[in-house]
């Protein structure tokens, strides 16, 4: 995304005159990105050593982006002839492959400073390269500092702007990471409590099946999810995992010897390690890890089950750590027909549009191959932006419209919504066409609210909704955990054993799944959530209104409700 207004230019100067830079010089270069101050939790530490050596990307313009998208559509629209034809890995490829113009350009630009690049994707539209700061600060006229993450412990080095050299305008979207500060991977907040099993309170209201909480036997029950289980191996499900996210393999077995004692104990996961990634069980487990496997395994009977694992190896910034992995999906013949995620980021403070909109376009393209990819809003609420308290920020990946994003609900007859679950509008991406309607209908009756804090024209997440509070985890001890990323492997593994009777029935997988959900039939298999809000407030003292309402309809709480394995089979056409 090239910017090239006299503003951006004044406010890149701006920058590098007050950080005292010596190493500036104007040429005929075109500044292509710029942030006007640093994200909140960061604090710089001056210039970064001219010696250091930067492990920088090229994102390369692709021979058809827009084609793509068109065809994602396409095979996705339930409206569609071609509903289910879903793409091969090469038909995939050739709308994301560079321009022939951009590999040139690019490899004359290596090879005239001496630079050595290497393709760090299927399609070689990434292209990665090292180069030491000061010559990054010379070829891209930026001013690489070094800066601290108070909240991750960790230091960085980034410029506040850059500009691309003439010979690569057009042929490069953008160069990373610059000016992109992202922190470390989070999951969902957790909430523990500490509990006796056999001994949980009952309360009114609860069904008999979920006496002891959300355990696998109330989830069958709410959900109405079958115990029989699937048949074919080659239907899988993957599950995303990042350091501090260890699975515990007696753990698990404990899980299901209690929980599940249906199944055999002793099944397990595949582990696939991305960046040096491994679940080390030599190392204490951790609840996220723990949340996502158990209630995977212990949901989707008999599916196979992927945790994709990855580590901090050859990563500068947290943004990488999603790239290898979609990327590592993308090389896949046939990848996971499912991919759940319970991590993510805010949307402005951590990522520019320009990165953010190449990653969703990867997972675009994992959705024309037929993968339905969901992740977890998160449990931040409304989202209120580190940088201004008084605008709602959205969460990634929630904010790409080619994914999935589930929000959370509680109690269990009526389910309500959750105070945490995650849920607004995008400043990136406008509001997708499957969702219009949907989401037109919630403006025009419930926009008042909270007006002017979100973008009412951007695309609205979540888009479902499960329970999100109230599951049972071993550690070596029972607690209770609550969060979105208990209620995206839930709905995760529901798809993948619908997946399993399509299979059956010689049929393809669900794919990506938005243009269905929000179709009429969609809308009415999926039971609606009309009470609770998102009550998370963005300062103790704030006396501003409150988040969101569940209402009547799509709402930006819990989407357009809840799914159940019965209603989903007849959606499939089962």
């Amino acid at each position: 995304m090239v910017q090239s207004t006299s503003w951006f230019l004044s406010l890149a100067l701006a920058h590098f005159a007050l950080a005292g830079s010596s190493s500036y010089i104007a040429r005929s270069l075109q500044y292509h990105e710029a942030r006007s101050s640093m994200p909140s939790g960061f604090t710089s530490l001056g210039p970064a050593s001219p010696d250091q050596t930067l492990k920088l990307r090229f994102a390369l313009s692709q021979t058809d982006p827009e084609g793509l998208i068109s065809a994602l559509y396409d095979v996705s629209d339930p409206a569609s002839p071609n509903y289910g034809k879903h793409l091969s890995k090469v038909e995939t490829e050739r709308f994301v492959v560079p321009k022939p113009a951009a590999v040139n350009a690019v490899n004359a630009w290596l090879r005239e400073h001496n630079i050595s690049g290497t393709a760090s994707s299927p399609a070689g539209d990434w292209i990665s390269f090292q180069l030491p700061v000061s010559q990054a600060n010379e070829l891209f006229s930026a001013n690489f500092n070094t800066f601290k993450d108070s909240r991750a412990g960790i230091d960085v080095v980034r410029t506040m702007a850059y500009a691309l050299p003439p010979e690569l305008q057009g042929h490069v979207d953008f160069v990373h990471p610059t000016v992109s500060f992202a922190t470390p991977a989070s999951g969902h907040k957790s909430v523990h409590v500490k509990r006796t099993l056999v001994d949980a309170t009952k309360r009114d209201n609860v069904p008999a099946a979920c006496v002891n909480g959300t355990t696998p036997t109330c989830l069958q029950y709410v959900y109405k999810i079958p115990a029989t289980p699937a048949v074919h191996k080659d239907n899988q499900l993957g599950v995303t995992g990042r350091q501090g996210g260890i699975a515990g393999y007696s753990f698990l077995e404990t899980f299901l010897e209690t929980l599940r004692p249906d199944i055999d104990p002793s099944t397990n996961f595949t582990v696939i390690g991305i960046d040096g990634g491994s679940n080390n069980n030599s190392l204490p487990g951790v609840s996220e890890g723990n949340l996502d496997i158990q209630y995977t395994v212990g949901i989707a009977t008999g599916v196979p089950v992927v945790y994709v694992f990855v580590g901090e190896q050859n990563q500068d910034g947290e943004y990488d750590g999603w790239l290898d992995e979609v990327n590592y999906l993308l090389a896949q013949e046939n990848p996971p027909q499912v991919m759940t995620s319970s991590w993510g980021a805010y949307e402005e403070s951590q990522y520019s549009q320009p990165v953010t909109e190449r990653l969703c376009q990867a997972y675009a393209q994992l959705g024309a191959r037929g993968v339905s990819l969901l992740v977890a809003s998160l449990d931040e609420g409304v989202g209120c932006s580190p940088a201004n308290i008084t605008n709602f920020e959205a969460t990634f990946p929630s904010n790409c419209p080619y994914v999935t994003s589930v929000g959370g609900t509680i109690n269990y007859d009526p389910e309500e919504g959750w105070f945490a679950s995650s849920g607004g509008f995008t400043n990136y991406f406008p509001t997708p066409d499957y969702q219009k309607s949907a989401v037109s209908a919630w403006l025009e009756k419930y926009g008042s609210q909270n007006a002017g804090r979100y973008n009412a024209s951007g695309r609205g997440f979540p888009d479902i909704s499960a329970l999100a509070s109230g599951y049972p985890i071993y550690e070596g001890f029972w607690f209770d955990e609550a969060g979105t990323s208990a209620a995206s492997p839930v709905v995760a593994s529901m798809l993948a054993l619908v997946n399993d009777r399509l299979e059956s029935a010689g049929k393809p997988p669900l794919g990506w799944l938005n243009p269905l959900l929000y179709s009429e039939k969609g809308i009415a298999a999926l039971t609606d959530i009309v009470s609770g809000n998102s009550s998370i407030t963005c300062t103790e003292d704030d006396q501003s209104p409150r988040g969101f309402d569940a209402v009547p309809g799509w709402d930006p709480v819990t989407g357009l409700g809840t799914p159940s394995f019965d209603k989903l089979l007849e959606l499939a056409g089962l």
